[in-house]
């Protein structure tokens, strides 16, 4: 047995890889993966191409600009252009009118102004009128007024008559002026005034009658009847 030699054992170089080949397919395997990852982080690690530049901002207009152009005018033409949504009619005086004239106005005649004062009454009008009023009632009596106008050109003084059927006056008085000078009578009285009604301007005469109808038989302002009676 000692004389036995043992044979030798077979290496496992070469030929374990040729009788083993699946270890070369999965080598390729990994090599490709490898080669395939490399790829794409050679993709990945590029930049994208940047868009285009916009293009420079032209510079704005300085100053104000003009909202139409003029357009030039014939030289032999004086009449301006016109506009748009405008009515190429003249909207004020006619052409035949002259620049001095005055459109004429409503209500007025052609013939002459007349030179009569405006604050002149007209013919027939009392200069001084009165107008008669009750102001309150009560048990008893009344609070009644004459409203006396001056209706002239200048101040004028003034005398109210007032009769009632029955009653008695208790008291006259102007309002807002001095007081004038009161005269009774059997059936009323008579109120001259202290102080002139001014031009234009107005009086009121208020008086207390008792026991007797509110509505008086005479109310006269200078002789002429007053209205509202």
């Amino acid at each position: 047995m000692s004389g036995m030699r043992r044979a030798p054992r077979p290496s496992r170089g070469p030929a374990a890889v040729v009788s083993s080949p699946w270890i070369v397919v999965l080598a390729g395997v990994v090599v490709m993966v490898v080669l395939l990852f490399v790829a794409l982080g050679a993709y990945r690690g590029r930049s994208p191409v940047p868009d285009a530049a916009p293009p420079p901002a032209l510079p704005l207009p300085q100053g104000p600009v003009p909202s139409t152009v003029a357009t030039p005018t014939p030289s032999g033409s004086s009449t301006a252009p016109p506009r748009p949504g405008l009515s190429p009619r003249a909207s004020g005086l006619s052409p035949s009118a002259s620049a001095g004239s005055r459109p004429p106005t409503a209500g007025r005649t052609g013939g002459p102004a007349s030179s009569r004062p405006a604050n002149r009454p007209a013919q027939g009008a009392p200069v001084v009128s009165g107008r008669y009023r009750v102001v309150q009632s009560f048990d008893g009596g009344f609070i009644g007024e004459v409203l006396i106008v001056n209706a002239a050109g200048e101040d004028r003084g003034w005398t109210v008559r007032l009769d009632f059927a029955g009653g008695r006056l208790v008291t006259a008085w102007v309002e807002g002026v001095p007081q004038g000078t009161v005269r009774q009578s059997d059936d009323g009285f008579t109120y001259a005034s202290g102080v002139r009604v001014p031009a234009g301007g107005s009086a009121s005469l208020r008086f207390h009658w008792e026991r007797a109808s509110s509505s008086p038989q005479v109310c006269t302002v200078d002789g002429v009847r007053c209205s509202g009676v």
